[in-house]
């Protein structure tokens, strides 16, 4: 494994691969889903390379709120994560979220989180990768299987994470024509 500093983390213009978790509970959010990946992903400095299904997923922290909608990308890009991080902030604040007057863990439009940029160890006050909740996360681990279950982050491969996790509750939505 990769660690770096702030100041170099990734400063290199070869492509990496980035896993980027999608999600919001308000409004059409399949659509801004899809809103969301299509601005994240211009085709230059950010390339889809895969996408799961959309899956509906209990609230997760806060309870009392509507169910959320899920979805996980794979991305390769040549942005060093903190710009990659900026990028994904942009695409939510470009997409109505306005961070600084909603609740923690509570109804949102869209959030786009960096799941993993390569298998980069990164922990500064701005970002910790991987994801410091990605494993105890199962909205994040049922997408991320379908695209990739042996896939190893951290040394633990998501299909193992995934079997850690309570997944019920969660369910595949129908692909949309």
């Amino acid at each position: 494994m990769m660690s770096a500093s702030p100041s170099n983390a990734g400063a290199s213009a070869t492509p990496v691969e980035a896993l980027i978790a999608l999600g919001g509970n308000v409004g059409d959010v399949r659509a801004t889903i899809d809103r969301a990946i299509a601005l994240f992903c211009d085709g230059t400095a950010v390339r889809l390379i895969a996408r799961s299904s959309d899956y509906r997923t209990p609230p997760w922290g806060v309870a009392d709120q509507p169910p959320f909608v899920n979805a996980v990308i794979a991305v390769t890009t040549a942005l060093p994560p903190h710009e990659l991080l900026r990028r994904a902030k942009d695409c939510e604040h470009a997409l109505g979220r306005d961070r600084a007057h909603e609740r923690h863990w509570g109804p949102r439009k869209i959030d786009l989180d960096l799941l993993a940029w390569n298998d980069l160890v990164l922990n500064d006050a701005d970002l910790v990768l991987p994801h410091p909740r990605l494993f105890e996360r199962a909205f994040v681990l049922v997408p991320l299987a379908e695209m990739a279950p042996e896939r190893v982050i951290a040394g633990v491969s998501v299909r193992a994470a995934l079997a850690r996790v309570d997944a019920s509750g969660i369910d595949k939505l129908p692909a949309r024509g």
